[in-house]
């Protein structure tokens, strides 16, 4: 029997359109390995991964009138070379020409008519380096049932691991008839499981969209983030369907050092270098801000997965207010941990080794997740998304070609310009920035917020430790007596100021 799309993954194919395409993206480089990479090599490779993925090779099929949710069927024309796609960039090509590439992928849609996932090798780029761009919808994702594909393509060193042959033959594709007739008789055969499971659907999208429960922590505190209204924001504004995308990349030892110097976590700090590097972007553009402004963050993190649900899978969706009216980069760290340590009363988010552990490269699917976690909150309630996963510190492959760099891309929701993704990889952090091409021409400017900002905090904690250290005696020390006529040092400056 075809497996029935939830709820929440329908809402995601709902919402879809040119505008807001539901798809979450990776862009991932690599280093050219001694025997070569090409676009036939990378074919082979996702046809002895796929089937790890059964997923991939499914498409959607709705049911007549709508009568019940959609089915996930085999789709029995799939061509992987199809999803599989292949560009260059003019050599020797930029890193710039790649983003620009890579903001046109995104803008398009996926063929609802087929499996709802693409990716592109994208040759040429200078350094003897490619590139592999891969875009998913969310409705695919939901880290039970399947994976993104990034998470079982790459390797943890240079030789691929050799699966056995795919001997995979599609499943017959159910008729109109039988589709009607399957979604009648599961009411039929049981109306109260049709209702629960309508009473279901309601409250996991409730609970999506408010944050409340056991997914969130301190449901006081969400409730007055929730309460209070959402800051005005340029960042806030209708979206047209093309988009631009930025990148910066940081060395996760300096947010260490940070962290090391004035406490909180990792995470702690990426929110306090994103609230410095809005802040610096507000200011190019001329816009308000005083000491109270703030912009409100959807940042979702992975928290313990109840018995029975693969660890990780579940992914929760705090909201934070940012303060990018704090000029000091130090309390803007402590606010931000202040804020975050409201959320972590409740024991159950996972810390970054716990993550690190899960089997595969789990950063594509996290980010996936933690995207799917905020699209269900109204537009209103947020500013943008901030989502950060925490990958291995250790090297990992394609095919052997070592992989350097890898961001993510996180989709627009309605009425929000600019998302920002990030993961750390092999002592790297990576920032993606996701934004509307016609209202935020200047993503690369926040790009440059966001390293001048870490550079700011790198700063104020080497003058914490250049700050001289005063000794206090239990005994004042002798004075040598004062000649008739001579002045303190004091006095004297005294006399001075009086009579300037």
């Amino acid at each position: 029997m075809p497996q029935r799309l939830s709820a929440v993954d329908v809402s995601f194919l709902y919402l879809d359109d040119p505008t807001t395409p539901m798809h979450v993206g990776n862009v991932a480089i690599f280093q050219q390995p001694e025997d070569g990479f090409d676009y036939d090599r990378l074919v082979r490779l996702i046809r002895g991964r796929i089937a790890l993925v059964p997923r991939y090779r499914q498409r959607v099929r709705w049911v007549p009138g709508r009568l019940a949710n959609p089915v996930w069927v085999d789709d029995e024309s799939f061509d992987v070379t199809y999803h599989v796609r292949r560009s260059a960039l003019p050599r020797p090509g930029t890193e710039a020409q790649l983003r620009d590439l890579v903001g046109r992928i995104m803008s398009r849609s996926l063929d609802m008519s087929r499996p709802l996932w693409e990716m592109y090798l994208v040759e040429g780029l200078e350094g003897d380096r490619f590139a592999i761009v891969s875009k998913t919808h969310y409705a695919m994702i939901d880290g039970i049932n399947t994976l993104d594909i990034g998470h079982v393509i790459v390797d943890p060193d240079p030789a691929s691991r050799q699966l056995a042959t795919d001997e995979w033959r599609p499943g017959r594709e159910p008729s109109r008839a039988n589709l009607v007739l399957g979604a009648v008789g599961d009411l039929v055969r049981s109306p109260a499981n049709a209702v629960d499971h309508a009473r279901r659907s309601v409250s996991d999208l409730s609970r999506t969209a408010t944050g409340m429960g056991r997914n969130l922590v301190g449901l006081a505190a969400a409730a007055l983030t929730v309460a209070r209204p959402t800051p005005p924001s340029p960042l806030n504004t209708e979206v047209g369907e093309q988009r631009r995308f930025s990148t910066a990349a940081m060395s996760l030892e300096d947010l260490k050092e940070i962290r090391r110097e004035h406490g909180g976590t990792i995470n702690d700090v990426v929110l306090a270098i994103v609230a410095g590097a809005l802040r610096g972007w507000l200011l190019s553009r001329g816009e308000m801000v005083t000491q109270r402004s703030t912009v409100r963050a959807m940042v979702p993190v992975s928290v313990q997965s109840e018995a029975g649900a693969p660890a990780g899978s579940d992914v929760a969706a705090f909201l934070v207010d940012l303060p990018v009216g704090e000029p000091d980069p130090v309390v803007r760290l402590q606010r931000v941990t202040f804020e975050m340590g409201r959320h972590k009363e409740s024991g159950r988010l996972l810390g970054a080794d716990a993550i690190v552990a899960l089997a595969g490269f789990a950063p594509p699917t996290l980010h996936a997740l933690g995207a799917r976690a905020g699209v269900a909150l109204n537009k209103r309630t947020y500013n943008l998304a901030v989502t950060n996963v925490p990958g291995p510190q250790t090297p990992l492959y394609v095919a052997g070609g070592l992989m350097l760099s890898w961001y993510p891309v996180i989709p627009l929701s309605k009425g929000q310009a600019v998302s920002i993704g990030l993961t750390s990889y092999h002592g790297g952090v990576f920032f993606g920035i996701n934004a509307d091409r016609d209202s935020f021409a200047d993503a690369d400017v926040l790009a440059q917020c966001l390293l001048d900002a870490v550079d700011e905090l790198k700063d104020a904690s080497r003058s914490v430790r250049r700050a001289p250290t005063r000794t206090v005696t239990s005994r004042p020390r002798k004075r040598k007596p004062l000649a008739d006529g001579e002045k303190s040092g004091n006095a004297s400056r005294a006399s001075g100021a009086s009579k300037g």
